[in-house]
């Protein structure tokens, strides 16, 4: 192969054009209602999203939906409101507020459309009562230096919202409620992604503080007095408030993985989808990646060269040092360590909303060639700075926000001997 970068780059690109809100939206719309219809939605593609629903739904729309800085979209009657990710602002308190207001007092006639993706859980914002922005964005910080996953994030999350957990749909009742949604998350678990504002909760208070516990995760008191008193409880499976609740999964991890793969076929490369729910410290992940790598390499196992090694999910960082980098490039940098210059190896690791953490990158390529680029590589993934050695090595890979999310893309392109 003359590029193999390109070729992994082209990879990328389809399986983020197989997620755009405006190819897969409006298959899954439902019919209109005899009364009101409001749109509300948090998330990375909301604003796209909106668009989408804008230029599919013929009726008259009313609402609001709030969106990563530097996601926005264009629309004509959905109000678009940017907020700060990963850690929270009041732009994302005030929308989350207003959202919650619009849904309540609506009649059974009415249809409330929530437009969700990855990235809602920090958009979201309200604080349940008694807890402040400051204790939210405490949290939120400490957890994303935990290592925690994402499951284990949300859960905190939604005990700790007014708005999280099923609370936005329990405050629509008796509308219908029907959510679009675009996973980001292992698994597609519609209560995970975006923390659910519209799903039955099955996680619990005491699960949330078991988990602030186990990551030693110094929480303020009015926090943990909190999740201590029943009222922080979210609404569970069986409640009457979901009972004209849908959610509807219009976009996942699995469809992309398979959109890539069908484009490597296209160019006489076998492809091998390990999996869409691949979690774990992302150099870890990166370290056994390499190893399947080589063995294609040198025993044709479990794929024979030239073949392509596909896979999705959401890594974790525990953060100790003080360098720059996201789950994706750190991902890649412990491959890039393990493959040691490995011939005819080349890979790509990216976030497909465009933003690996919270970088300007997306996240980064890796060749037979990059520690060489880059000989103080094991130095800077001890200190977390993998943007920093992929900026070295000439290996960052940029897109700029895509305005879709379903979570990571990692591609192991392994040529022919």
């Amino acid at each position: 192969m003359q590029d193999p970068r390109a070729f992994l780059i082209g990879l990328f690109q389809a399986a983020i054009d197989a997620a755009r809100p405006e190819r897969v939206l409006s298959r899954h719309l439902p019919e209109r209602p005899r009364g009101r219809t409001l749109v509300v939605g948090a998330g990375k593609a909301a604003a796209a999203m909106a668009a989408a629903l804008e230029s599919a739904w013929d009726g008259p729309l009313e609402g609001l939906v709030v969106t990563r800085y530097g996601h926005s979209a264009p629309t004509r009657r959905i109000e678009v409101v940017e907020a700060a990710h990963p850690v929270p602002d009041a732009a994302g308190v005030e929308a989350a507020a207003r959202m919650l207001a619009s849904v309540r007092n609506l009649s059974p006639d009415d249809l409330v459309l929530c437009l969700l993706s990855g990235g809602g859980s920090a958009l979201l914002a309200a604080p349940a009562a008694g807890l402040t922005l400051d204790d939210k964005r405490a949290i939120n910080r400490a957890l994303l230096a935990s290592g925690a996953g994402i499951v284990e994030m949300n859960c905190v999350r939604k005990h700790l919202s007014a708005v999280k957990g099923g609370r936005l749909a329990a405050a629509a009742a008796p509308a219908r409620v029907v959510s679009l949604v675009i996973s980001d998350v292992p698994g597609d678990d519609l209560s995970v992604i975006a923390s659910g504002p519209t799903t039955p909760d099955p996680t619990t208070s005491a699960q949330a503080l078991a988990i602030l516990a186990r990551y030693r995760i110094a929480a303020p008191e009015r926090v943990l007095a909190h999740l201590r008193e029943p009222a922080s409880e979210t609404p569970k499976p069986g409640d009457p408030a979901f009972a004209r609740v849908e959610n509807r999964l219009i976009a996942a991890p699995m469809l992309s993985l398979r959109a890539a793969a069908d484009a490597a076929r296209a160019a006489g490369v076998t492809p091998l989808i390990l999996g869409d729910a691949i979690e774990g410290e992302a150099r870890e992940v990166g370290k056994a990646f390499a190893g399947l790598a080589l063995s294609c390499r040198a025993h044709g196992v479990p794929a024979a060269p030239p073949c392509l090694l596909l896979s999705g999910g959401e890594t974790t960082v525990t953060v100790r040092g003080k360098g720059r980098g996201g789950r994706n490039a750190e991902f890649a940098l412990g491959l890039a360590l393990a493959l040691d210059g490995a011939p005819g190896v080349h890979a790509l690791a990216g976030d497909t909303d465009g933003i690996d953490g919270s970088e300007d990158n997306a996240g980064a390529y890796v060749a037979p060639d990059t520690l060489a680029r880059c000989p103080d590589a094991r130095a800077r993934l001890d200190d977390n700075d993998a943007y920093g050695a992929f900026a070295a090595a000439g290996g960052l890979v940029t897109t700029g926000p895509t305005l879709t999310n379903v979570n990571d893309f990692r591609a192991i392109y392994i040529g022919s001997p």
